[in-house]
């Protein structure tokens, strides 16, 4: 098959949905297909560069000021009178039999998405993120941009919808009724290797950590992931760990955390790094007694990787997160309902001070990566999904 990937996020921009759709991308090559990518220029890449089988093209892009409703987060758009033309002319010499697109709000998305009406090719779209907000003002803003702009793009081209978890599947069917073709469910996928390894000794020493224990929580820090329920529960865990640190890895674009922090008197105990190089994170990991990763209320990238990596991981998420995926409380992972800030306490505790839980929801949740949420896996079922899709066309 000859697949374009699309994506406004893409390496070296960091990022979750920047990761998988370039494991995704090398991975169609690795299995001896075409491979087009199409994305923003980001700093100093290439606008064309060709490597690990795939032709990738950035075109000239601007970025968003960073605004609360920005998601404070550095959003670079395409967007420009050329750019239908641009994409038309790059497709058209490509003549892909599928397209496989990342993110529903961005504008490369959009401008395939009339492409792919035109030419009739079939789409595959991979909603990364929830256009959510925690500020009621600002929810009504995203609501009515899905209603308005999102959803009136995804209907000219019908899309399948790779449904990551059930948060998502809520959502799409909420916001999206309608605008898709079917809906396949495919968690996001994680390398396990790279996160295996690493030496935490390094980390404890940079960070004056010592022999403490060490909550771990790496992502950007957005008001959809703000730590703040981690920082709400801080006290209680300190009175029962008087000597634990919260190491947060990230950008920080909302700096909500750290205020409330110094409000309840526990910023002594907070370390923000700032953002560190991918190939660090497996120290980080090392370091960690628990990693504890807020993703709006579900299980994102950050938190598999520490689960591949063998560290307990706290969240607060529902037991059905990924359909058909069991998650078990203690077991494998440890649970708290969402909004609940003296059970996530408690289930910080549990880990930061029970050598025996902490080994075996480790070592379980490493089982439960490998076994449904390695790339290999979720290559295949998109591979699968595509194949489909383009079998379809041909009929």
């Amino acid at each position: 098959m000859r697949i374009a990937v699309v994506n406004n996020f893409f390496p070296p921009r960091a990022g979750g949905s920047s990761h998988l759709s370039e494991s995704l991308a090398k991975g169609y090559a690795e299995q001896g297909h075409e491979v087009l990518v199409l994305t923003a220029a980001y700093q100093n890449a290439p606008a064309v560069e060709e490597r690990d089988g795939m032709r990738i093209v950035r075109l000239p892009a601007w970025m968003l000021p960073q605004t609360r409703l920005a998601v404070s987060f550095d959003i670079s758009f395409t967007s420009r009178p050329t750019l239908l033309r641009a994409v038309r002319k790059l497709l058209d010499e490509f003549k892909p039999d599928a397209i496989h697109q990342h993110g529903q709000f961005f504008d490369l998305t959009w401008a395939t998405a009339l492409y792919a009406r035109k030419r009739r090719v079939p789409v595959l779209l991979s909603i990364h993120t929830r256009l959510e907000n925690p500020s009621a003002s600002y929810a009504k803003v995203f609501r009515g941009l899905d209603a308005l702009m999102v959803k009136p793009f995804m209907r000219r081209s019908k899309p399948r919808l790779v449904v990551m978890d059930v948060l998502m599947d809520e959502y799409i069917r909420d916001r999206y009724r309608g605008a898709y073709s079917g809906l396949d469910y495919i968690p996001v996928g994680v390398d396990p290797t790279w996160v295996r390894g690493g030496d935490g000794r390094g980390v404890r020493e940079k960070h004056g950590l010592g022999d403490a224990p060490v909550i771990l929580s790496v992502g950007h820090i957005i008001p959809l992931r703000d730590r703040l329920m981690l920082v709400e529960a801080l006290p209680k865990v300190l009175a029962a760990v008087p000597d634990a640190k919260l190491l947060v890895v990230g950008q920080v674009y909302y700096p909500l955390f750290l205020e409330r922090a110094k409000a309840l008197g526990v910023d002594h105990a907070v370390i923000s790094t700032g953002p560190v190089a991918k190939r660090e994170i497996p120290d980080y990991l090392a370091a960690a007694t628990v990693e504890c990763h807020e993703q709006g209320f579900g299980i994102g990238t950050a938190s598999l990787e520490a689960m591949a990596g063998g560290v307990p991981v706290v969240v607060p998420a529902r037991p059905d997160n990924f359909p058909g995926i069991g998650l078990e409380d203690g077991q494998n992972i440890l649970l708290c309902a969402p909004g609940d800030v003296e059970a996530m306490a408690e289930r910080l505790i549990a880990g930061l001070t029970d050598p025996a839980v902490a080994k075996q929801v480790g070592a379980n949740g490493q089982d439960l990566i490998d076994q449904h949420f390695t790339l290999q896996r979720v290559l295949e079922r998109h591979l699968e999904v595509l194949g489909t899709m383009v079998a379809a066309r041909g009929r």
